[in-house]
């Protein structure tokens, strides 16, 4: 776009994003270190080939290749007969090689799509290309930022490491649709199984954002070609996040609105994005293509995939079993979204509803199992080992052994904080359900001891009845059903 001053209104913002996903695999892409790296002394998950150390050759692991494919399938993208590796060229010091192994004109995956929803409406974004590339090592500052460090370390454990470049078409238009497509294509590869979220640096967004003007964009919401080659636009790295790449892109989308309000041109350039300050930082001009010298690595033959895709089987994605839900338990949209929102979490669902009534599964899953691990900040694959626990509490509840009321507010509580089966925490709070007897005598007391209250009920206040259950409830230690004391209180006091 050139430079001239222009109305914000009159500006959109246009977006695409690489994605790099680190691939849930045991060993590294071209040899045989382990991907554990989290908490490993610095240098000490390394080998002559993820080193690059003279004579070293890479042999491909067959697990990165597997899990392409499935990532292909899953997005219904084109996999090629062939695909090829290439060197892609440049210099930085948590490059060993000087080059990285990657991929070029032959990707693994083409011409991919993944369905999203924002503000309740669906809509496609396109995926251009997933291909297949190593992991740089990193770099740690010491004493300061990349800038105003005394010195820096550098740290090759994660040299090698797998990831997959998922490059989508610029098919956004504005920050809450990334954020969005993140979710989605996180949790699409967390069905997979070749992802995992719990990874440091498992999910690296680079962003390529300019701005145009409105009327380029047609009622479709494409781009013409005149007004993307016009504009210049802005590469944002360093996010690590959903939350992160809503808040960068926000900020650049409207740094780059303010430059052109103002009449000044928009530099093509690389930007880092600070999160501790909220801003996007320039760090260098925009490389091009030209600038890495790509050539076909010689180490690594051409790879025949075409077979993959047919023998490799994916499991049911989050959409396919979020209507599921809905049509096989008759669960409302809102519901069957919760419990399909990790595979574990569907997973867990289903193992308690295939022996309880589904509506009462879905309950105590959805709403409040999954409600309590939030306030602890726990996840379902912490508590996945004690599903037989949980049944267990259900199946009490079902049975009316225990109120839902102590069930959820003490027996569930006590489980997560402090451990221990349903029954014991349950005989230890002397919390079993009040029998028939129990609970008569709890009436009539309350009946005799508030005679106010009583009266108030005749005379038609709303509040007595509540306040009498209160009563009961509290001689019965919340033991009893509040529906049940509700009703045997009417019947008593209509007399």
């Amino acid at each position: 776009m050139t430079a001239q001053a222009v109305q914000q209104s009159d500006l959109a913002v246009v977006i695409g994003l690489e994605v790099h996903v680190q691939l849930e695999t045991d060993t590294k892409i071209f040899c045989g270190c382990s991907t554990d790296v989290a908490d490993a002394e610095p240098n000490t998950h390394t080998c002559p080939v993820c080193l690059g150390l003279p004579g070293a050759l890479p042999v491909l692991n067959r697990a990165a290749v597997e899990s392409a494919v499935r990532v292909g399938k899953a997005i219904d993208a084109d996999i090629p007969e062939e695909t090829t590796f290439h060197r892609k060229n440049y210099f930085y010091p948590d490059l060993p090689k000087g080059f990285q192994i990657t991929q070029y004109d032959a990707p693994i995956c083409q011409d991919g799509e993944l369905e999203i929803e924002v503000e309740g409406e669906r809509r496609t974004v396109g995926v251009r290309r997933a291909h297949l590339e190593e992991d740089p090592g990193s770099l740690q500052h010491k004493g300061g930022n990349i800038d105003t460090a005394d010195y820096t370390l550098v740290n090759y454990n994660r040299a090698g490491v797998p990831l997959m470049e998922i490059v989508t078409e610029p098919d956004f238009r504005g920050a809450e649709e990334v954020r969005a497509f993140l979710a989605k294509l996180e949790e699409v590869l967390e069905y997979l199984g070749v992802f995992d979220s719990q990874r440091d640096g498992s999910l690296r967004i680079d962003a390529n954002l300019s701005v145009v003007e409105a009327d380029e964009i047609g009622d479709d919401g494409d781009v013409t070609d005149e007004a993307l080659e016009s504009a210049n636009r802005t590469e944002v790295k360093n996010i690590s996040s959903h939350k992160g790449a809503e808040k960068a892109l926000s900020y650049e989308a409207q740094r780059q609105k303010n430059a052109v309000q103002r009449g000044r041109e928009v530099e093509q350039e690389t930007r880092h994005w600070d999160e501790s300050r909220g801003i996007t930082v320039s760090m260098r001009s925009k490389e091009e293509e030209k600038d890495y010298r790509y050539f076909r690595e010689a180490d690594l033959p051409p790879l025949q995939v075409s077979d993959w895709k047919q023998k490799l089987d994916i499991p049911e994605l989050p959409d396919a079993r979020r209507e599921r839900f809905s049509e096989e338990y008759g669960l409302s949209e809102e519901a069957a979204s919760k419990l399909t929102s990790t595979r574990q979490v569907a997973d867990f669902y289903e193992d308690v509803a295939s022996e309880y009534d589904p509506d009462l599964a879905a309950t105590w899953v959805a709403d409040n199992l999954l409600g309590e691990l939030n306030y602890r900040d726990m996840e379902i694959t912490d508590v996945a080992d004690r599903l037989g626990e949980f049944k267990r509490l259900v199946e009490l509840v079902a049975a009316e052994e225990i109120t839902t009321k102590n069930a959820e507010e003490t027996v569930l509580r006590e489980m997560l904080d402090e451990g221990g089966d349903p029954e014991t925490i349950i005989e230890r709070e002397g919390l079993g359900k009040a029998d028939e007897g129990e609970i008569e005598g709890a009436v009539t007391a309350a009946i005799e001891e508030n005679p106010d209250a009583v009266e108030d009920y005749h005379t038609g206040e709303g509040g007595a009845l509540n306040f009498l259950v209160g009563q009961v409830m509290q001689r019965t230690g919340g033991s009893a059903d509040p529906g049940s004391v509700n009703q045997l209180l009417r019947e008593r006091l209509d007399e």
